[in-house]
């Protein structure tokens, strides 16, 4: 790793771009930014969280480096990918002068990346952006890729648009001041890429995820680095999710209706529903004969050894029969022609799409696994 970290590359054609990984990357920010900005105006579009700690390093970065910004604070959580926050967002955007040449920067979680993302996508029929994620989550799954959307009451990142960004600067050293539950949120997405298609690093996490993100920075780096690794050979043989990309959903179907039920709340992080139905998806696979019985118990444990919740009756409050959960599901991106689909597993490291999964049986699988204990 140099003094500006590593590099990991993202290669689709003309749109080809950098994900750059270190630690305190964010003062050398605006020499890394500075080459996409020809104008050296910008906007940066991040939440109060972020703003309270990280904006005035990021501001004074971009300074340094002859950039103009804008700083545009909106609310943290779920709740603010919503229209409402997306026609405010543009609106300033608009008022602060951005042209097509002028990149976006999504200073912030899942959220903010999906928002403004979404935003720099539709204004003026397309701007720039660039990724500064400062969660775990988005450093290793949603900065990366070009999804950008809002969600709806109908679902989960229902309506928006492919647009990739420009860069992504993923600074460890930002996730410090992370509060415990959002590192183990972020988490289940790291441990998807092994559960997925990488069984040997699936067993790598579990000897070195408990000290990940206290005593060994230099593990940290080795599992952001291959996270974005996998999703990053992913998103260029599948940019656009007619294929192979859908694997990176494991664990989402189950997980986004679990979100939907909640309100995408604080009752239910997005890491936290994903980790709870990448557990279901096993489980549902050892109910298919798919995979050997106690697989799905092994994801469990290591999920739990990192404070993640495994199980729906590890969410406060209750939850609507598993009918309800079904019909949420039929909403789901990945649903053709009113089918289910469904990113199931043969092994660790196995995981597969399974189309046209009846919904019968998965109306049965939940009935049965959400009076388990």
């Amino acid at each position: 790793m140099t003094m500006q970290g590593l590099t990991v590359p993202v290669e689709l054609g003309r749109r080809r771009y950098d994900i750059t990984i270190g630690e305190d990357l964010l003062p050398k920010a605006g020499t890394l930014i500075r080459p996409h900005v020809k104008r050296g105006v910008t906007a940066i579009v991040t939440d109060e969280n972020v703003a309270h700690h990280h904006l005035a390093t990021l501001e004074a970065a971009l300074q340094q480096a002859g950039i103009r910004a804008t700083a545009i604070i909106l609310p943290p959580g779920e709740a603010t990918k919503s229209f409402s926050h997306l026609a405010a967002l543009s609106d300033r955007l608009l008022a602060a002068g951005i042209e097509r040449s002028d990149p976006i920067i999504a200073f912030g979680g899942g959220v903010i990346g999906d928002l403004a993302g979404f935003a720099a996508a539709i204004l003026r029929r397309g701007v720039n952006f660039i990724q500064i994620p400062t969660t775990l989550l988005a450093q290793v799954d949603s900065s990366v890729g070009g999804k950008t959307g809002i969600n709806s009451p109908h679902g989960k990142n229902l309506i928006g648009a492919f647009h990739q960004p420009m860069a992504v600067i993923a600074d460890l050293a930002l996730l410090k001041t992370l509060p415990a539950r959002e590192v183990a949120a972020g988490y289940a997405e790291v441990a998807k890429y092994g559960l997925l298609g990488d069984a040997p690093f699936f067993s790598w996490l579990e000897s070195h995820g408990p000290t990940l993100m206290t005593s060994n920075s230099g593990a940290l780096a080795t599992a952001v680095e291959t996270s974005c690794r996998a999703k990053a050979r992913i998103v260029a043989e599948d940019e656009t999710e007619t294929g192979v990309r859908a694997l990176l959903n494991l664990g989402h179907t189950f997980g986004h209706a679990l979100e939907s039920a909640t309100g995408y709340s604080q009752r239910l992080l997005h890491g936290e529903g994903v980790a709870i139905g990448m557990v279901q998806a096993f489980r549902f696979s050892e109910r298919q004969g798919l995979c050997a019985v106690g697989t799905a118990d092994r994801v469990a444990r290591h999920l739990a050894a990192m404070q993640l919740p495994t199980h729906s009756s590890h969410i406060p409050g209750a939850l609507p029969p598993p009918a309800d959960l079904v019909k949420i599901m039929r909403q789901d991106k990945k649903a053709k022609g009113g089918k289910l689909t469904f990113i199931l597993a043969r092994g660790l490291g196995e995981a597969f799409i399974a189309h046209d999964v009846p919904e019968d049986q998965v109306l049965a699988f939940l009935s049965e696994d959400m009076t388990r204990s």
